[in-house]
């Protein structure tokens, strides 16, 4: 009984290792015949547009916050008009680091109208001064905004930290 279990399984290992191998060798005859295939149409030009970076016309690109307490956000405004001939879309606002949050708004900023970027800095455990730049993606381009100072560490409590340490009676 052994011996027709132990010759059915190498029957079976063979069988397979055989049609691997047929399979294997069939995908490398049809990888040396050349298909012929259509080649797709071409895509639809998009309109060229007429937009470059300078149709976004920044008051100010830098804003100095001078000297600020450490603790709560300082936050400003850019403002900007579109001086060309077609809606600008801001497509993002990228910040260079985690602690300067952009917002924005997605409508279309059409010619002649304004449109406003918000930052915010956290101001929070960033004593000392700072430059940080937030790069503006639009139909127009890209334009990079500034915004520096110096934050002003905050004063240290005169209350110990660990209140639980202080008897009372």
């Amino acid at each position: 009984m052994k011996k027709v279990i132990l010759s059915l399984g190498i029957l079976l290992l063979t069988a397979s290792v055989t049609i691997a191998q047929n399979k294997k060798h069939k995908k490398d005859e049809a990888k040396e015949k050349p298909q012929t295939v259509a080649p797709a149409p071409a895509p639809a030009a998009a309109p060229a547009s007429s937009l470059k970076a300078d149709d976004m016309a920044f008051k100010d690109a830098t804003h100095d916050f001078g000297t600020i307490p450490e603790g709560p956000d300082a936050t400003c405004e850019f403002s900007f008009k579109n001086v060309g001939k077609e809606p600008i879309i801001i497509q993002k606002a990228q910040p260079s680091c985690g602690c300067t949050v952009p917002s924005y708004s997605n409508e279309p900023v059409m010619p002649g109208a304004t449109g406003t970027i918000n930052v915010a800095f956290h101001t929070k455990g960033k004593a000392n001064a700072f430059t940080k730049t937030i790069s503006i993606v639009s139909n127009a381009g890209t334009k990079v905004l500034t915004i520096k100072g110096n934050v002003e560490k905050a004063p240290t409590g005169s209350v110990p930290e660990n209140v639980s340490m202080i008897k009372t009676n």
